[in-house]
């Protein structure tokens, strides 16, 4: 299997507890959703689904999904206006994949449109890190350090992680 493109393996830190870059603190700290929010602010968004696959779930990642061994990561690529503005790492549970059948739809779709359309949704603090690209996501994305923000959401009582790690296009928006 192959890893994931960014290694969520990274000093987080709750949001709060951060000066974070002025630039980005909006970006970083968006309470609703964020594919919503990039689709008002771009002419153009297109989302590109770069991997999806079941996998063991790392360890680092274990006490934000307590009880979870295995999990869909699901990677995508949001770019707005043809530059690349967030990657996105979703860590789906099985469990929760089988109680949400959309999620385990979801194809060409952000999650976020799916996530935020449910009536019972909870959503863990708001951590945020600087993340390593160790590989470029695709030419125009350089490899290095980029600010990530993760939290738990919870829909009708099961969890699922989403990691957003904000590229350089972000800043055009």
């Amino acid at each position: 299997m192959a890893e994931p493109a960014i290694s969520l393996a990274a000093d987080w830190q709750l949001a709060s507890a951060v000066t974070l870059p002025p630039m980005l603190q909006a970006w970083l700290l968006e309470p609703a959703s964020l594919t919503a929010r990039l689709k008002n602010r771009a002419r153009d968004f297109q989302l590109q689904v770069l991997q999806q696959q079941q996998q063991a779930l790392p360890d680092f990642l274990q006490p934000l999904l307590p009880g979870i061994d295995v999990a869909q990561c699901r990677e995508v690529l949001m770019s707005c206006n043809k530059l690349p503005c967030v990657y996105a790492q979703s860590w789906l549970p099985l469990p929760t994949l089988a109680a949400l059948q959309p999620l385990a739809e979801l194809g060409d779709q952000p999650l976020g449109e799916v996530i935020f359309q449910q009536q019972h949704v909870s959503r863990s603090a708001v951590e945020v890190a600087r993340v390593y690209l160790r590989q470029p996501l695709v030419t125009t994305v350089a490899t290095g350090e980029y600010w990530a923000r993760r939290s738990v959401f919870t829909l009708a009582g099961h969890p699922l992680l989403v990691a957003e790690v904000f590229l350089d296009g972000i800043v055009t928006l």
